[in-house]
């Protein structure tokens, strides 16, 4: 992208709370655009993810892949004297990226209504697994949950009938970092019509049913749901079947 100054989110700067995948991928897709990502870690041993095997110097190949880029700084957030220190990087800052189960913030006293009375220009992204609201928000699962949720996992079968396991994390990537960069690009613009930030509720399972369209689309108009190990195959059409050579 050429010099920093060339980056076109030179002078952006992202608040990144999360951990793990989904919200360290969205925030180094941020970061490789050229804004400012400021990692808030845990004192101690920081995100889970340094600790991972392989290692790459001191931390995981995984941590080092998606958190290059950024600064890093320890803060307890269950201290309040901890978080005080917080209030100018949240007055200051454009983006935040949070990926905790709906309501820890709040009790952190970081929620969006909270953080946007301090700098209403924030742009403020939630990602979980089933979103801030509804009958699954507080429910914990994992990317395959929420593949499974999907009913993309169903399809997927091995010579014995059984589901095979997704060779990429799909809902992590698909249903919450991507969904959280495009989102958080429309809200920057969006911004800089009206001034204001806004809310973004990130939810990955429901991310997913945008890869199922055409079976719910066949199964709702037609009744033809998709069968297991056939969902691409169309009229008899041999571009999606697998052949050994």
């Amino acid at each position: 992208m050429g010099q920093p100054h060339h980056q076109p989110l030179h002078g952006i700067t992202v608040l990144d709370f999360s951990t793990l995948l989904p919200g360290p991928m969205a925030t180094l897709l941020l970061a490789e655009a050229g804004a400012e990502v400021i990692k808030i870690e845990r004192p101690g041993n920081g995100d889970e993810m340094r600790s991972y095997t392989p290692k790459f110097g001191n931390d995981s190949v995984n941590f080092a892949l998606l958190n290059r880029a950024k600064k890093s700084i320890a803060i307890d957030l269950k201290s309040v004297t901890e978080r005080a220190r917080l209030e100018e990087l949240v007055r200051s800052a454009d983006i935040i990226v949070e990926q905790f189960r709906p309501g820890v913030m709040q009790r952190l006293g970081l929620d969006y209504e909270t953080v946007s009375r301090i700098n209403p220009k924030i742009i403020y992204c939630s990602i979980t697994g089933y979103g801030q609201s509804g009958p699954k928000a507080q429910i914990a699962a994992h990317d395959l949950n929420y593949v499974a949720d999907s009913g993309m996992l169903a399809l997927s079968t091995g010579a014995d009938g059984a589901p095979v396991l997704p060779a990429a994390l799909v809902a992590d990537i698909a249903g919450g970092a991507y969904p959280a960069v495009m989102n958080i690009l429309l809200a920057l613009q969006a911004r800089a019509q009206s001034g204001l930030g806004c809310h973004l509720d990130i939810a990955m399972a429901d991310n997913l049913f945008t890869f199922m369209y055409w079976g719910l689309g066949n199964g709702f108009s037609a009744g033809e749901w998709p069968k297991r190990g056939k969902e691409l195959v169309t009229g008899g059409s041999a571009r999606y079947q697998v052949y050994r050579t």
